[in-house]
């Protein structure tokens, strides 16, 4: 078999699937040592090869796994690729078919024309941001997920927050938990917060967005991409509701410099391990958990890791049914 990464398998799944096809009776234990992995890395990569149905249960099997021949399994990845594709399809067709429809309809009316207008690359992006921050009177808002910021968003920053503070516009901003563990993110907070700004954290952000009260509001063309441009939106109803969007995330974030989201609560839990369950639970994958949480990929399982510990899981499957089982997944949901 070629590599399965296009199908969706990550490089630990398929080197387990490759041996257990090879090594049906192998164990937990004689996989790990077959393929220099730990014995947690060998139960996630289980996991993710269950979630894919490319394991069944079997009584006479060490783990309760078998695998499933390639004929089926590569059929099976591959009608799941296809049903992925085919759904990103028709969620961009919608979209596309959205976007046109409303930039049809204020082309039509002469109203609001310019509601609406794409701003193409960094350079185009920074320059908009600096005309709104010189123009702009009521309190900036901005959602800055992804964790660790570049340190070129940070010095593209200074310059807007320094002018807005000291002409007296408040300034508020939210931060993923995560940046906790970024020194040049913290020290620019820190400076923030010391200016005046007010600076929160919260474990999972929606979107990254610098919304000028009253004026306008920036959003990526691509989430995942914030390179490729920008949309401006103007108009009062979409700016009303994204800055009811932000106070809604305001109001349940933690302030920058307490030790809020570290804290447990009576399960024992820190902000962003119920946000990590929350995520689990909802079927998300680690890499999706991960980009959501503005962690690493390493550090998204190191955290599942650590609550199967806690909860004497073997399996993330197990995990789930022992945090239902104690309420866990109540506070998070």
């Amino acid at each position: 078999m070629a590599q399965l990464y296009a199908l969706g398998i990550d490089h630990d799944a398929e080197a387990v699937y490759r041996l257990m096809l090879e090594q049906p009776g192998h164990g937990v234990a004689e996989l790990a040592e077959g393929l220099a992995m730990s014995v947690g890395e060998i139960r996630d990569a289980l996991d993710r090869l269950a979630e894919l149905r490319l394991l069944r249960t079997s009584p006479h099997a060490e783990p309760g796994l078998r695998p499933v021949p390639p004929a089926v399994g590569i059929q099976l990845l591959l009608a799941l690729r296809e049903r992925e594709l085919r759904s990103a399809q028709q969620e961009f067709a919608d979209a596309q078919v959205a976007a046109l429809t409303l930039l049809h309809q204020h082309a039509e009316t002469g109203t609001g024309r310019h509601d609406v207008e794409v701003l193409t690359g960094l350079g185009e992006v920074q320059a908009r941001l600096e005309q709104l921050a010189h123009e702009a009177t009521g309190p900036l808002m901005s959602f800055m997920p992804g964790g660790a910021q570049s340190r070129a968003t940070l010095d593209a920053s200074r310059p807007l927050d320094t002018a807005l503070l000291e002409r007296g516009v408040p300034v508020r901003t939210l931060y993923q938990a995560s940046v906790r563990n970024d020194p040049a993110t913290l020290e620019y907070a820190r400076w923030l917060t010391s200016r005046g700004a007010q600076v929160r954290t919260a474990a999972v952000l929606p979107v990254r967005m610098v919304l000028f009260t009253g004026r306008a509001a920036l959003l990526p063309v691509d989430p995942d991409d914030t390179g490729r441009g920008a949309v401006q939106l103007r108009g009062r109803g979409v700016l009303t509701a994204l800055a009811a969007l932000f106070e809604a995330f305001w109001d349940q974030a933690d302030g920058f410099g307490t030790a809020a989201d570290r804290e447990h609560d009576d399960n024992g839990l820190t902000g962003q391990e119920r946000q990590l369950l929350r995520l689990l639970a909802q079927g998300h994958t680690d890499a999706i958990v991960a980009r959501r949480l503005g962690i690493g990929l390493r550090t998204a399982r190191r955290m599942m890791a650590e609550l199967m510990t806690r909860l004497g899981a073997r399996s993330r499957f197990e995990a789930g049914a022992e945090a239902v089982r104690r309420g866990w997944l109540d506070r998070t949901g």
